[in-house]
């Protein structure tokens, strides 16, 4: 390859010093343009690294997920943007799938691609449960595609057809059981906040349910068992921390009640 491709990487980040290298390294030399938004608050010299290697680094407000990506989207000069995360890696597998499609000339192709995202998680590569092949689209024909969802869970909205890509997008979200199982207390958070606002109501039955469904399909419908005892703490977790969410509710019918008399 002469060039680089036409190719946009947007990236947002907070102080991920640590790991926001190994992300722009993995598409350094081949995408003609990184862009890194970093919190404006950030400290830890996340913005230097990026600016070493090359992205064009701007500081901005935390405006949640889906705003601050499209923030950085909105900057892209390339006709293609690559989405991606301070904790991913473009693999060379998937590096090559994108570049063979640049290359070729194809009549009606795809406006977007969606790609399998592959987790590492206790020292191993998580390819089966609820976990894999996570599908991610992530690179789309500038002006094709937005941001939205619902924070902090956003998803692309695509104008057109999506295509697939081979090879995985790898992450590496969970360093350490601590920082998994700190995140179980913040998307409660989030769950608590959005059944609210719907009006919901809690029911022990759905609460039950949902956590002995969520471990069954992850662990025996989609082989959670194959990945070992990793596999097992995962479908575990996920009945956990889908309880929890779902009690959240419960308590919080629980304090808008008067206090119970003593026994």
């Amino acid at each position: 390859m002469d060039s680089p491709l036409p190719i946009s990487v947007a990236m947002i980040t907070g102080a991920d010093a640590g790991r926001i290298g190994r992300a722009l390294e993995s598409v350094r030399g081949w995408t003609a343009e990184q862009i890194v938004v970093v919190n404006d608050d950030v400290k830890d010299g996340t913005d230097q690294i990026a600016e070493k290697l090359g992205a064009k680094v701007f500081r901005e407000p935390w405006k949640e997920h889906i705003a601050q990506k499209n923030s950085a989207a909105a900057k892209a000069t390339q006709p293609w943007i690559l989405g991606l995360d301070s904790d991913e890696e473009v693999s060379e597998k998937l590096r090559n799938s994108i570049t063979r499609f640049m290359l070729s000339v194809q009549v009606d192709a795809p406006v977007a691609f969606r790609m399998a995202r592959c987790s590492l998680f206790l020292g191993r590569w998580v390819r089966h449960g609820d976990w894999y092949p996570d599908w991610q689209t992530r690179l789309w024909k500038t002006g094709k595609a937005r941001w939205g969802g619902v924070d902090p869970h956003d998803r692309l909205e695509v104008e057109g057809r999506v295509g697939t890509l081979h090879g995985d997008l790898l992450h590496y979200s969970n360093p350490s059981i601590s920082s998994y199982v700190s995140k179980i207390n913040y998307f409660s958070d989030l769950y608590l906040e959005s059944r609210l606002k719907k009006g919901a109501r809690w029911s022990p039955g759905e609460a039950a349910f949902r956590g002995f469904w969520r471990f069954f399909r992850a662990y025996f419908i989609r082989l959670g068992f194959l990945d070992g005892y990793p596999g097992f703490y995962i479908a575990a977790s996920t009945f956990y921390s889908t309880l929890v969410r779902h009690t959240r509710l419960y308590e919080h019918q629980l304090t808008r009640r008067s206090s119970p008399s003593k026994p």
